[in-house]
């Protein structure tokens, strides 16, 4: 049976994985299997450049393949910010809530025309001795004045989604899935997995 590791110790990325990896009779771990993963640093400038240095190093540290993701939120207003810091944005803690707080600040004084966004995913594939392989996708959509909506998670309930009428926060998570930045990438994946896994 063939091993894939998820670069990931997020259970939500992590089922999302396993549902794709399914028909494929692939063994799926991921990062909290492994008592001894590395943390690896995200220096990379990019988030193509962040989701290949987790999928070779942890394809590297366990010779099988490895597949990473790297997403956030890209906001035009603000000049791409807060991109590859989108977890970080507010501080090393990791605070959806005051990252939320940051952006909305930093737009107070924008007119919602001028509000546009997107969620941004990157999949890196590696395996040992071969090419990285990647996948991205993107969901558009406007930043909204306050938060709406209980579910998803960090910007979610800012993200709004005009042709829905919704933020991904007030989606069903099948509504989100769907859509999201992440599904669409997954979906590109889902074209070059038969290559991939031989």
């Amino acid at each position: 049976m063939k091993k894939v590791l998820i670069a990931s110790k997020n259970e939500g990325k992590i089922k999302e994985f396993r549902k794709m990896l399914a028909p494929y009779g692939t063994e799926v771990l991921s990062l909290n299997d492994l008592p001894d993963a590395p943390n690896v640093e995200e220096t990379g400038a990019t988030f193509q450049e962040n989701a290949r240095l987790k999928a070779e190093t942890i394809a590297e540290r366990y010779q099988c393949l490895a597949i990473a993701d790297d997403s956030g939120l890209a906001i035009d207003a603000l000049g791409g910010r807060p991109g590859i810091y989108s977890a970080r944005y507010a501080g090393e803690e990791k605070d959806d809530r005051k990252n939320i707080e940051k952006v909305l600040k930093e737009l107070e004084d924008v007119p919602m025309n001028e509000r546009s966004a997107r969620f941004v995913c990157v999949l890196a594939v590696s395996r040992p001795g071969s090419e990285t392989v990647f996948a991205e996708g993107e969901c558009r959509g406007l930043i909204t004045t306050a938060p709406r909506g209980e579910g998803g998670f960090g910007y979610d309930p800012i993200f709004y989604i005009p042709e829905m009428n919704k933020t991904f926060a007030e989606l069903t998570s099948d509504e989100k899935n769907a859509i999201s930045h992440r599904a669409r990438a997954l979906k590109k994946l889902e074209k070059l997995l038969p290559e991939l896994l031989g």
